[in-house]
């Protein structure tokens, strides 16, 4: 079985954990930004459900970017690596 969307950028951050990924999405015409390090994915403008296995990322959600930034997040000073990535760009990093 193949991995959601949100699944292969958990996965990669296990992975790079010296990166965190920051996700402008857009779900029924609300957006939201995600924060994702180390395997977990957080919501930064709406509640995070408690349970991990709850998605964060709908499948109709829209990506409309992914910021790469070096660890840790410092929201006033942020370190980044790539700005403003497609999803199509992000796979080939994948």
């Amino acid at each position: 079985m193949a991995l959601s969307r949100i699944q292969q950028l958990e996965q990669y951050t296990l992975k790079h954990p010296q990166e965190v990924l920051l996700i402008t999405v857009e779900t029924d015409g609300e957006g939201d930004q995600l924060l994702i390090f180390k395997g977990f994915s957080s919501s930064l403008m709406r509640p995070t459900d408690f349970d991990p296995d709850v998605s964060m990322l709908s499948n109709d959600a829209i990506i409309i970017s992914i910021d790469r930034l070096m660890s840790p997040y410092n929201p006033n000073n942020p370190n980044y690596i790539q700005q403003g990535l497609t999803w199509e760009k992000m796979q080939k990093i994948l």
